[in-house]
């Protein structure tokens, strides 16, 4: 009986957290007519797959272009910033816990709170309505969270691999390319899935820096729902088009990370990085 209320349980919350993806999927074919009958329409009679064609025409794609490179230039700045950051703070105590600390409380920050000054700023310096300024004010906060994800990475490697290296004349950064880049690697993967995922998904930040020239997803499928009419196919299929990049880059890093994470990815660093660095 315990088994049973046990999976009885467990199947409701797969269904409950599935409905909705289910019930976008299933608006995405729907014709017209069909999304305020009584009772709902739950399979569509005929696949309607126009609603995507014309999603893609008027703006999908635009903004889904637009949502890639701001989501990628903040992932890819993050990473470049925050690995050596997470490097300083955890292998030479580079401001104690204090500046750690410090770091992880700009993530706790609403982004809310922030939109104002930061808006003031922008239009100062004409960063409103360009990439420049969607990336910077996504990259305010996924960096502390790329370093607070990479440092906890890096603290719990080895640090004889890197004392091993200094004996064999490996200088600094030289231990940072070669061993510890390689051995962080599932971190790596972590930081840069989340950064992208949270830029990607964002609309507070996308809604008010974005206008004419910058439009990303976010805001393309909220001008869907216009004061006189409201595509629910264009909103559900733009939905689902917004959805199927994160979850592919998710399942991908869901495949690298326990393959880079093996004992033996630790052993072939530890083998080749000393070696390469008497050269």
């Amino acid at each position: 009986m315990l088994d049973f209320l046990k999976w009885g349980t467990l199947i409701a919350f797969v269904v409950l957290f599935l409905f909705p993806f289910f019930w976008i999927v299933s608006s995405s074919l729907k014709a017209r007519g069909e999304f305020f009958t009584r009772p709902p329409v739950w399979f569509p009679a005929h696949l309607d797959w126009s609603n995507y064609p014309d999603s893609l025409r008027r703006g999908a794609w635009k903004g889904l272009a637009d949502s890639f490179i701001i989501a990628f230039s903040s992932m890819v700045i993050s990473l470049l910033l925050g690995t050596p950051a997470a490097y300083a703070i955890a292998r030479f105590q580079v401001g104690r816990e204090n500046l750690a600390f410090w770091i992880l409380s700009i993530r706790m920050f609403p982004p809310i709170a922030t939109i104002l000054p930061l808006f003031v700023i922008f239009r100062y310096v004409g960063l409103v309505d360009s990439y420049a300024g969607l990336v910077l004010s996504y990259t305010v906060f996924n960096l502390p969270f790329a370093i607070w994800i990479l440092k906890g990475f890096i603290e719990d490697l080895p640090r004889e691999i890197e004392e091993a290296a200094k004996v064999d004349g490996a200088k600094p950064f030289q231990i940072f390319q070669m061993i510890v880049i390689p051995l962080a690697a599932p971190g790596l993967v972590v930081a840069a899935l989340f950064t992208f995922i949270f830029a990607w998904n964002d609309f507070a930040y996308a809604v008010i820096f974005s206008g004419s020239k910058v439009t990303p997803l976010p805001v393309v499928i909220a001008q869907f729902a216009g004061g006189h009419e409201i595509l629910w196919g264009q909103i559900s299929a733009a939905a689902i088009v917004a959805i199927a990049p994160a979850l592919f880059i998710a399942n991908g890093a869901g495949v690298f990370v326990p393959a880079a994470a093996r004992p033996r990815r630790f052993e072939r660093g530890f083998a080749r990085a000393p070696g390469r660095c008497r050269g």
